[in-house]
């Protein structure tokens, strides 16, 4: 051990404390041992340290930073040199701020698209989700701190997140939801990694030995520091156990006190604890910042950068009749609330206070476009307006194009909150209606962290979907929409025809106890490819304003070579997608995965040769009998293409492996075929290799620690008071137009009593709860 002799001089008590919070976003340090403190902070796409008094919803506000787009944003960028710059930006403004330790990115797989969280996610495919979360890692870490990544794992739903257990097999676990994390672990080495709140097959993810011991630290060798998503400690001792070195944030010695009678009771080795003492010193020692040090950031610089980044990850959907771009002097009537006001980042722990904002109607006016005028055209959060909807019909008889835009409001995405459907606010929707029937050349800017149903597609000439596109937004989209930059992004998720096609939808959320995964491995794209499903847009797909032409496929052992041209007029961007299917497959699996990509610029006319190297790994599946991976025999297509459903090259190869023995079809005939909406009981224990666990609470069951304030409301008078007075307040903020603050509502609705005398730090002692239970349980 590294540290051994200073461990020895460490009394048990200063070993213990090491292992919580300082307070809200600091370790403690041990002064007379020379031991710093460190500080942790959010920063998923961009720094949110928050000045004066800290909390976790992101009341206070926090210092001024560079707002980059989301994760959802950056990954339809698929560009993984512009990943890594983003991170890397992001770590200098935190290492300016003295943060030790940046809390992201977040790489939790978009199981199913009303996660209120998804705007922090990649995508709905693990490979591209891995890709890109290691590019931003070594860009955070470049630095000299520590990235983050979260939320290890299966945090599938916002609703009950702290209690509800994600039951899923142990084939889709590796293959969907593990996937990334591994691949970050043995790609980038973070020094960190974040646990989630919630269960997974019955043990909370802190104190999850099989993810953790098994899996996390055995299997894929990680060496690094776990913490807990911030109040997502369940039982402090079996935490330690399950190699989580650091609960967040701090407890007041609550639970450093359970450590030290863990060992002076003998139900704890002090040889653990000096293990995770050592973890944490080692951590320290690599991220501890100099405090004379001063790095200077340019944040006009920054801005510029964050414009770029989503100049590249921005989506044009729709281009009939090539209305995009627009010619200088055209006569345009700029409409929708987000033209003035944009939506460019989602809420929770990552609202990031950004260093300066443009938007769409600023950057219009002072383009070479003539605008005809600006209609506010709908009131947010849904609240309907006749005189705002004849204002902008009124506005649109005047003008040769519309340019509409619309999306997700801010009390639809955030922390602690799922979406209710995949629809825009019916005002919204009646504006389009309204719109079209007095102007055909409307193009819809779109805003939101995430797919959407849109009925209205066929009625409009373009769509440019920003998704949530950070401060430079509105330059960006401007710079697009006059051609100044050639669109190339595509699509890191499916947009469905409606939800009710999506594959998770018979079973998510979970409400209560559990949230089963019965869909198994037909996520997104595996999904509707091997169902054969109709999609609004598929995965990887986005139109640019030149095209490009694939040729002179080759494949060399497990390298793919072609060549791409851009055969348009103007330079562009192509991201070449390599997919495998498998050919008369034995087993149940995916029509076909992506499994290798690149982002390609081009000049008009340019060709260049592409080259994509593979891996056994890219073919095969986990065999979770013999623990590992394994290849089936027989033949592969490999297929590139522009998206999942415009394939140009192919080619067969014939792989050596195994005859399967497992998941064969024919015992599997709803998995065999992807009709995994109605899965029955016996087929989904099958893949799970036990008795599905009860989904709903027993009501008639005393609550205890582990049950949440939402599950009082079905007891006695007292638990109803209590839960109808918070929810009172969830009514009255959204009532005053204050959604982000009602959503937080839900953030202690769902918070487990255990949680109460740690997050007071001990104002609310535990046994004033457990005497707050007694009273309810009668």
């Amino acid at each position: 051990m590294k540290y051994k002799d200073l461990i020895k001089q460490m009394t048990l008590e200063e070993k213990a404390s090491l292992m919580s919070g300082q307070n809200f976003w600091n370790t403690k340090a041990i002064d007379r041992l020379g031991i710093p403190s460190i500080m942790l902070t959010d920063g998923p796409h961009g720094l949110r340290k928050q000045g004066g008094k800290a909390d976790h919803l992101g009341l206070n506000k926090s210092l001024p930073a560079t707002c980059y787009p989301t994760a959802a944003t950056l990954a339809n960028s698929w560009d993984k040199s512009l990943v890594f710059n983003v991170g890397k930006e992001i770590g200098k403004e935190a290492r300016s701020e003295k943060v030790s330790v940046l809390l992201g990115p977040g790489l939790n797989i978009k199981r199913n698209p009303l996660c209120g969280r998804n705007f922090e996610y990649f995508s709905e495919d693990p490979y591209l989700t891995g890709e890109l979360a290691s590019e931003m890692v070594k860009g955070i870490q470049s630095n000299g701190i520590s990235a983050c990544p979260k939320h290890y794992a299966v945090n599938s739903q916002e609703h009950m997140r702290m209690t509800i257990d994600e039951i899923v097999d142990e084939r889709s676990l590796r293959e969907i939801y593990l996937t990334g994390f591994e691949k970050v672990v043995k790609e980038s080495n973070p020094y960190t990694m974040m646990s989630s709140y919630n269960k997974v097959n019955g043990e909370f993810a802190n104190e999850n030995q099989h993810l953790a011991n098994d899996i996390l630290y055995s299997e894929w060798g990680f060496d690094g520091v776990v913490v807990t998503d911030w109040g997502g400690n369940n039982d402090r001792v079996a935490g330690l156990k399950a190699h989580n070195q650091l609960e967040m944030p701090s407890t007041n010695g609550i639970t450093d006190k359970e450590i030290v009678d863990a060992i002076n009771a003998g139900t704890l080795d002090e040889s653990i604890l000096d293990e995770a003492v050592e973890q944490l010193l080692n951590l320290i020692d690599k991220v501890r910042l100099d405090d004379k040090e001063s790095v200077q950031v340019d944040y006009e610089e920054h801005h510029n950068k964050a414009v770029e980044a989503a100049r590249r990850s921005i989506v044009l959907l729709k281009n009939e009749n090539s209305i995009l771009p627009l010619k200088a002097g055209t006569n345009v009537a700029v409409i929708g609330d987000f033209a003035k006001n944009p939506r460019y980042q989602g809420a929770g722990s990552s609202l990031i206070n950004p260093y300066k904002l443009s938007n769409p109607l600023d950057s219009l006016q002072k383009s070479s476009l003539n605008i005809a005028g600006y209609a506010q055209g709908f009131k947010r959060m849904g609240t309907k307006r006749s005189k705002l909807v004849q204002e902008a019909t009124s506005l649109a008889k005047s003008a040769e194009v519309v340019l509409l835009f619309i999306g997700l409001d801010e009390s639809k995405e955030a922390e602690g909150v799922d979406r209710e459907d995949l629809t825009l606010a019916q005002n919204q929707l009646e504006l389009v209606e309204s719109l079209a029937k007095v102007n055909r050349n409307i193009i819809v800017v779109l805003s939101g962290g995430g797919a959407l149903e849109l009925p209205f597609a066929d009625k409009v000439q373009g769509i440019l979907h920003t998704y949530l596109s950070g401060q430079g937004g509105g330059e960006a989209v401007v710079d697009l929409l006059l051609g100044k930059s050639n669109p190339s992004g595509k699509l890191s998720e499916t947009f469905p025809l409606l939800y009710t096609d999506v594959p998770s939808s018979t079973y998510y959320p979970g409400h209560q106890a559990t949230s089963e995964h019965r869909e198994g491995l037909f996520i997104g794209y595996r999904y509707y490819e091997t169902a054969i499903v109709p999609v609004r847009y598929p995965f990887g797909y986005g139109l640019s304003y030149t095209t490009f032409k694939y040729s002179d496929m080759v494949i060399d052992g497990l390298n793919v070579s072609f060549h791409l041209t851009n055969t348009g007029e103007i330079a562009g961007a192509e991201i070449a997608q390599l997919y495998i299917e498998k050919v008369d497959s034995v087993i149940f699996r995916s029509k076909k995965e992506l499994k290798g990509f690149d982002k390609i610029y081009l000049e008009p006319g340019e060709t260049k040769q592409v080259t994509i190297e593979l891996t056994e790994r890219d073919f095969a599946y986990y065999n979770p009998e013999i623990k590992d991976w394994e290849v089936e025999s027989g033949n592969y297509k490999i297929q590139v293409g522009s998206s999942i459903q415009e394939i140009h090259l192919e080619e067969t190869v014939e792989m050596a492996g195994v005859s399967p023995s497992i998941f064969l079809k024919s015992e599997y005939p709803h998995y065999a075929l992807a009709n995994v909406k109605q899965v029955p009981d016996g087929e989904f224990e099958k893949i799970l290799g036990r008795k599905i666990p009860p989904k709903n609470w027993d009501r008639h069951k005393d609550l205890g620690m582990n049950d949440t304030i939402n599950q009082a409301q079905y007891k006695n008078w007292i638990g109803k008071l209590l839960y109808r007075s918070i929810m009172f307040f969830h009514f009255y903020f959204k009532k005053i137009g204050k959604p982000l603050t009602a959503n937080n509502v839900y953030f202690v609705i769902n918070m487990p009593f255990r949680q109460i005398d740690r997050f007071t730090g001990g104002k609310v002692s535990k046994k004033n709860v457990e005497r707050l239970l007694r009273w309810i349980n009668r």
